[in-house]
């Protein structure tokens, strides 16, 4: 790899790691429980970022966006919301990068996004158990979840698709397929 090659890498991982700050935070400011009373309920906006990572560049790249958002958001949250947030995230990520193979063939960005949002709720319930000694989130709190993130993960994909059509494989990321 050139080392303009590294140079657009690592802009381009840059420029998404800001922009999925930015989400991360605008979101943030969107009360969303007036409108669904599921505690903790986040549209994923910054998941947006992750479906065009794992599309568009390496899994390397869409994993180091990710942890990078994580800590640097966990540094204002507190270890508690990092804790759900790495978790969710990794398992969304991973969930998606399995079926993000099939993309256009099986799956639709439409669908690997859903199946990511449900992964992100798992992964926090998850992680919520744990900290809280409480396995019967899964049967009260897991659902209404599950549920929502079909709201949610459909609103990241219809996002996404927009952004993924418009930039195509080139350069650096053109081999990785």
């Amino acid at each position: 790899m050139s080392a303009s090659d590294k140079t657009r890498r690592l802009t381009t991982n840059a420029i998404l790691l800001s922009l999925a700050l930015i989400l991360a935070i605008v979101e943030r400011w969107i009360p969303l429980e007036l409108i669904v009373p599921v505690p903790g309920i986040k549209l994923g906006l910054a998941n947006i970022v992750s479906l065009f990572a794992l599309v568009r560049l390496r899994w390397i790249d869409a994993l180091a966006i990710l942890v990078m958002r994580c800590l640097i958001i966990g540094t204002f949250t507190g270890l508690t919301a990092f804790l759900f947030s790495i978790t969710g995230g990794l398992l969304a990520l991973a969930i998606m990068g399995l079926l993000v193979r099939w993309e256009g063939k099986v799956f639709s960005l439409i669908g690997i996004s859903l199946a990511g949002a449900a992964a992100h709720n798992l992964g926090q319930i998850s992680v919520a158990v744990l900290l809280l000694g409480e396995w019967r989130l899964l049967v009260t709190y897991l659902p209404p979840l599950l549920l929502t993130s079909l709201i949610t993960g459909t609103l990241t994909g219809v996002a996404a698709i927009p952004l993924i059509t418009r930039f195509p494989l080139r350069g650096v990321y053109a081999a990785k397929r």
